[in-house]
C-alpha cells in the first residue's frame, strides 16, 4: 500500500518547514499588489507585480529578505491561513486548510517544478507592470477585472 502524502495526514500546524514550503505551488499571485475598499475592506488584486520577483520563473529574487526589503510582504504562516482572505482560491495552503485536493498541476501532485506555469495558473499569464514602474496613485488604473 501506498504511504499518504504528508499533506493528506498532516495539518498546516504539523507540518515540517520544508512540507510546507512545498506547499507553496509558485504561481506567485500572492505577488501581485492588492488595494482594500476602505468602506467594506474588500480586497482587490491588481495586474502590477513586485519587483523583486522574477519574471521568467516566477520566483522571488530577494525570497529570504524579502521582508526586509518590501515592508507589505507577508510571509505567511500556518495560524494566518484562515484570516487571509485575499489567498487565491487556487492557493494550496487554503486548499489545504479547506479540506480539499490540491490541483493537478501543483508541482506535489505533477512532479514538474514549472507545472502551475505551463498550466497558465501562475502570475505570468495576469501581469502588466513591475510595482516600481508606477506610481502609488497609478495602483488603481491596474485593478484585475474579475
Amino acid at each position: 500500500m501506498a504511504q499518504e502524502v504528508f499533506w493528506r495526514t498532516k495539518s498546516l500546524t504539523e507540518m515540517t518547514d520544508p512540507e510546507w514550503e512545498s506547499l507553496c505551488d509558485g504561481c506567485a499571485l500572492c505577488c501581485l499588489q492588492k488595494v482594500e475598499d476602505e468602506d467594506t475592506q474588500e480586497i482587490f488584486y491588481t495586474t502590477v507585480v513586485c519587483h523583486l520577483l522574477d519574471c521568467n520563473n516566477c520566483r522571488c529574487t530577494e525570497y529570504e529578505t524579502r521582508t526586509q526589503l518590501v515592508p507589505n510582504c507577508v510571509k505567511l504562516r500556518p495560524e494566518d491561513v484562515k484570516t487571509f482572505h485575499w489567498l487565491p482560491p487556487t492557493c494550496a495552503y487554503r486548499l489545504i486548510d479547506e479540506g480539499k485536493e490540491l490541483p493537478d498541476w501543483h508541482p506535489l501532485m505533477s512532479g514538474k517544478e514549472n507545472s502551475v506555469i505551463d498550466a497558465g495558473a501562475s502570475v505570468l499569464h495576469v501581469y502588466e507592470v513591475k510595482d516600481n514602474e508606477i506610481t502609488e496613485d497609478q495602483l488603481i488604473d491596474y485593478v484585475l477585472d474579475e
